[in-house]
């Protein structure tokens, strides 16, 4: 499934829309968030995450959007089940990430 750039404007739609909803907060100045790029987009194709949907947010231009995560650093990512965060994580590190996704399944 194709990752979804969301912005303030249509971030809470997307989390209603969705049942289960993955989202990688990111900046573009950050290093770290564009070298995991390629693994979300990996990850967002993974078919043990079928029916979940994989939403990318820039932190910096999306500050309400930031704000329901509790984004503390960059990259961020945040689990939501219908429209609710589950848990959120700053991690590079992809196992932390597919765990953090997991929660979702449960």
């Amino acid at each position: 499934m194709a990752v979804i750039v969301s912005t303030d404007q249509d971030f809470q739609n997307n989390l209603k829309k969705h049942t289960g909803v993955v989202v990688k907060y990111f900046a573009d100045w950050c290093g770290s968030c564009k070298l995991f790029a390629p693994k979300f987009k990996r990850l967002s194709n993974d078919e043990r995450f079928e029916g979940l949907t994989f939403v990318e947010v820039n932190a910096e231009q999306n500050p309400e959007a930031r704000k329901l995560a509790g984004v503390t650093n960059l990259p961020f990512f945040a689990v939501f089940k219908n429209g609710e965060l589950v848990s959120g994580v700053s991690s590079a590190k992809e196992e932390v990430v597919v765990e953090l996704i997991e929660k979702l399944k449960s």
